[in-house]
């Protein structure tokens, strides 16, 4: 298998990997974090303690795809590749945050009676706290991230034509609407299920699953512009 191929190849499942687990993975958490009342509740931590581990899956899955990538794309704009890689460790270092955070919030409904855990009112707000937490860290970690990961990447493929251009297009074009979103919502003039939030999200989302299905099916092209493979299958053998 071509080094382009093979590169293609895993870095399109890892892409792959973060939409098979974020998206579970919201599903998952529902309970704790839509319920204001959860450490106090029955709860559901099983539940929640799988949509954790899916979670951890998909910022190790983030770190895979820059890991993979970096050795291709840096020959093509190094800053920006590394640029990459570092954001990409961000974003699961932020992720992984959130987890924790929800995470000591089953630990803290399953505490139970001792000190702090006891009275009912102060586990209802150390949780909510904790929530909050992780709210946060999805707006900066798949949120804010993700725009800046759609601009370097997204460059990097375009120019490169590593893929189609269409594809990275699709990254470029929605960077700038999804930050924008980002932003108000930090600055409190935007929530995060909005319409305008969905709708800024969306490119991005076509991206980077257009970008994980082109890899997976098809891999990268070479410096020509020409699927990894093809020029070598096209030299004639000597007799």
């Amino acid at each position: 298998m071509q080094p382009h191929r093979r590169a293609g190849l895993v870095a399109g499942l890892l892409y792959l990997v973060t939409f098979v687990s974020s998206i579970p993975a919201l599903l998952l958490l529902a309970p704790v974090l839509e319920d204001p009342g959860y450490v106090v509740g029955p709860g559901a931590d099983v539940e929640v303690t799988w949509g954790a581990v899916l979670d951890l899956v998909n910022a190790a899955a983030c770190i895979g795809t820059a890991v993979v990538l970096f050795p291709v794309i840096r020959r093509r704009g190094e800053a920006r590749a590394l640029g990459f890689v570092a954001s990409r460790l961000m974003e699961a270092a932020i992720i992984v945050v959130g987890v924790v955070s929800l995470l000591a919030v089953v630990t803290l409904r399953q505490a139970g009676g001792d000190g702090v855990a006891g009275d009912a009112g102060a586990r209802l707000a150390v949780a909510q706290s904790l929530v909050a937490v992780r709210d946060w860290t999805f707006l900066l970690g798949p949120g804010l991230m993700a725009g800046i990961n759609a601009l370097l990447l997204g460059s990097l493929m375009y120019t490169s034509r590593l893929v189609p251009r269409a594809i990275p297009l699709l990254g470029l074009v929605g960077a700038p609407l999804h930050l924008t979103a980002v932003a108000a919502s930090i600055f409190g003039a935007n929530e995060q299920t909005s319409t305008w939030s969905a709708l800024a999200v969306a490119p991005i989302f076509v991206w980077e699953l257009s970008l994980g299905l082109w890899m997976t099916l098809k891999g990268l092209r070479d410096d020509a512009g020409r699927p990894a493979g093809e020029a070598a299958a096209q030299v004639p053998v000597a007799a």
